[in-house]
């Protein structure tokens, strides 16, 4: 197997979009999938890009993605990377790619003095196995919230 991980360009942008709705199907979120190329161009590669992406090439064909981007902790004054996807198509599951993705990302935040961090779906077992295998610890006492459609403009409009 001819594995390489490269940084996405411009042209990877319809690649990267396959993949995204190849996730989002596994992830059963597929409805919930209104990005466009054009979006997912802005976030990379727009005037203030928002996120990076690693693509794993096999014989020169993608068959996997990494898509990260920065943030912030107020309490260790310091940057860390949110690792948003991390997928591989299940044809190539197994063989490592995964894991150099994941190595790739950790990369980079080692090479900005950062940390990680990521969420996963709580029936994914397989990826939880798979992170725990890695050293990955599971951020306890956290829950995940989102604020968005009315709620967002009605909790907006307070400030007025």
């Amino acid at each position: 197997m001819n594995l390489r991980i490269e940084r996405a360009v411009p042209r990877d942008v319809p690649v990267i979009a396959n993949l995204i709705r190849q996730l989002a199907e596994y992830e059963k979120m597929l409805p919930q999938m209104v990005s466009t190329e054009q979006d997912l161009h802005e976030a990379l590669f727009g005037a203030r890009p928002v996120a990076e992406t690693l693509l794993a090439f096999v014989d020169d064909r993608a068959v996997g993605f990494a898509l990260y981007f920065e943030t912030y902790s107020t309490f260790r004054g310091r940057r860390g990377i949110h690792l948003e996807d991390l997928y591989v198509e299940p044809a190539h599951r197994g063989s490592g790619i995964g894991k150099k993705l994941l190595a790739a990302v950790a990369q980079a935040a080692r090479d900005r003095d950062a940390w990680m961090q990521w969420l996963v779906l709580d029936w994914n077992e397989s990826a939880i196995g798979f992170y725990q295998r890695l050293g990955a610890t599971r951020v306890e006492k956290w829950d995940s919230y989102r604020l968005e459609g009315e709620a967002l403009a009605r909790l907006a409009g307070l400030t007025d």
